[in-house]
């Protein structure tokens, strides 16, 4: 299996419902170092996974709708408890949708799982992997 990450990073505010979260329920920040790991099987005829430059836009753009943002305040995380596991599958679901729509290159279709992973500290991080469907 043949993988490609591309990295960036997101700042953002949120807070949590319910007793279990203790203090996090009230409002924090939170810096999240992102990275978006492509899987295939193959490579395209130029030994191309995804074209490495379009996946860099498309991660900034699926950051873009949550970083320097107060995610209580955003409609699409409405009464959610944006934790870092379910930002993961957030993420994972905007590139899910680039590559369906081939906006990462050509070759994407090979695409065919992909990892998102949040680090919120060098100890503490999460991530969702799921097969591109």
């Amino acid at each position: 299996m043949y993988s490609l990450t591309v990295c960036d990073n997101i700042m953002i505010a949120h807070s949590f419902r319910g007793e279990e979260f203790g203090p996090a329920q009230r409002l924090h920040g939170a810096t999240f170092a992102v990275e978006a790991e492509f899987r295939a099987p193959k490579l395209d005829h130029l030994h191309l996974l995804v074209d490495i430059g379009l996946a860099k836009v498309e991660l900034r753009k699926a950051l873009d709708t949550m970083d320097y943002r107060n995610l209580d305040a955003e409609p699409q995380f409405a009464g959610l408890n944006t934790t870092t596991e379910y930002l993961c599958a957030h993420i994972h679901g905007l590139l899910c949708a680039a590559l369906k729509d081939g906006r990462l290159g050509a070759q994407s279709g090979n695409v065919t799982a992909l990892k998102v992973l949040l680090r919120e500290s060098p100890n503490a991080w999460a991530a969702y992997e799921a097969e591109v469907g």
